[in-house]
């Protein structure tokens, strides 16, 4: 899909007029000078507001994921400009654009990918639920997509929002999760709920040291 078409995508946002015109206006603006995203993008939430959206994004994400499907770039260029809007973005900013990121990837090439993986290194759990959408279901090698749902469990993050953990949970997730939950039985600590149903996918599920 052509930079241009992108940015036509349906956008139901419960915009006032006047949020709707500057939004109207920047969507103009990005596609005949994509540096004047740098400004706009740190202003949706000014113009467009905060409020809940029914797929669970709120309408300054939306806004933005807009604003980004606007670039009239490619490949690297393309590459770098969202990086950078992550990089010196507040975290609202940088959600939006891990959550745009399926959709400004069209190729799915996973080019941003390395987005994600600055993400899962730190600790801020809004960013990491992000970052765990359906780009990094779909690109993350197993390995790290292991070690992310794992992260998610020290960080308490529900596993229900960790994206295609049903089809991408392995036997050899099933046996980190079993550790860990034995581990923590052994210390005294709570195992989170909602470990065993996933593991029981694949294996009956006990918390007994040694038990299999």
């Amino acid at each position: 899909m052509p930079p241009s078409d992108r940015a036509t995508l349906p956008t139901p946002l419960p915009l006032t007029p006047e949020a709707r015109a500057w939004l109207d206006t920047a969507l103009a603006k990005i596609a005949a000078d994509p540096a004047t995203i740098r400004t706009l993008f740190p202003a949706v939430r000014r113009h467009c507001g905060r409020a809940p959206l029914p797929d669970g994004r709120t309408v300054d994400e939306a806004a933005r994921a807009l604003l980004l499907a606007a670039l009239p770039l490619r490949d690297q260029p393309l590459v770098d400009e969202v990086s950078a809007l992550h990089r010196y973005g507040d975290p609202a900013e940088q959600r939006a654009v891990l959550r745009a990121l399926p959709q400004i990837d069209r190729g799915g090439t996973g080019r941003f990918l390395d987005l994600v993986r600055q993400t899962l290194r730190g600790n801020d759990i809004t960013l990491i639920e992000a970052a765990l959408g359906p780009y990094a279901a779909a690109h993350l090698p197993a390995d790290e997509f292991r070690q992310a749902v794992l992260k998610c469990v020290f960080c308490e993050i529900p596993l229900a929002h960790v994206a295609g953990l049903d089809d991408r949970a392995d036997a050899e997730l099933v046996r980190m999760l079993s550790d860990f939950a034995r581990e923590r039985t052994a210390a005294g600590r709570p195992v989170p709920e909602d470990i065993a149903p996933l593991v029981n996918r694949v294996r009956p599920f006990t918390t007994t040291p040694g038990a299999e």
